[in-house]
């Protein structure tokens, strides 16, 4: 059996492309929704082999992870299109932009490692994709910052799927070479 369900993801891959429809991948002109397949993508690259409902969660919040925090839709969107597990993955992995920026990423880890696993899942992909190459603008001091931010999140989530922290750390190793 299929270890997700294709009319599940199309549905999310839908609904994510209107909400992020103009927006771009920071620094470069590619569509946004490029970011959040390749998240999907690598959540389902790391799916163990028997189905278990809990993998179209993982991928549904791989396609939508960032609708909350970076466009207009709302959580309460979410849940209507997707049921209440997936809204509450998804603001789970939404930073609160009324804290203190300093603060947003250790309450959203906790968010997630109140969920269930496959939601820290989404928050390792994430950030094994987002360990590209940074975008120009970025100082050094930025880039360092990213970097150690991505330690603090695979130590927090790593126990949620080894396949996913170690591809993190290999992205974190590899993501040297932009803060020499």
């Amino acid at each position: 059996m299929s270890p997700y369900t294709p009319e599940r993801y199309v549905e999310a891959l839908r609904f994510a492309a209107a909400a992020h429809r103009d927006q771009r991948v920071p620094g470069t002109e590619l569509p946004y929704l490029v970011h959040v397949v390749s998240v999907a993508a690598e959540v389902v690259a790391a799916l163990p082999p028997r189905y278990d409902p809990a993998h179209d969660l993982a991928v549904q919040c791989a396609l939508l992870h960032d609708t909350v925090e970076d466009t207009d839709r709302t959580v309460d969107d979410v849940a209507a299109a997707f049921g209440d597990d997936v809204a509450r993955g998804v603001d789970a992995l939404s930073k609160r932009p009324h804290l203190p920026k300093p603060d947003q990423m250790d309450d959203s880890l906790a968010r997630i490692l109140a969920c269930p696993a496959p939601i820290g899942w989404v928050k390792l992909a994430d950030r094994v994709t987002n360990l590209d190459a940074p975008p120009h603008y970025w100082d050094r001091d930025k880039r360092i910052a990213y970097r150690a931010e991505a330690g603090r999140i695979l130590d927090r989530l790593g126990h949620t799927s080894e396949p996913l922290a170690a591809r993190l750390r290999a992205r974190i190793a590899a993501y040297e070479a932009f803060v020499r």
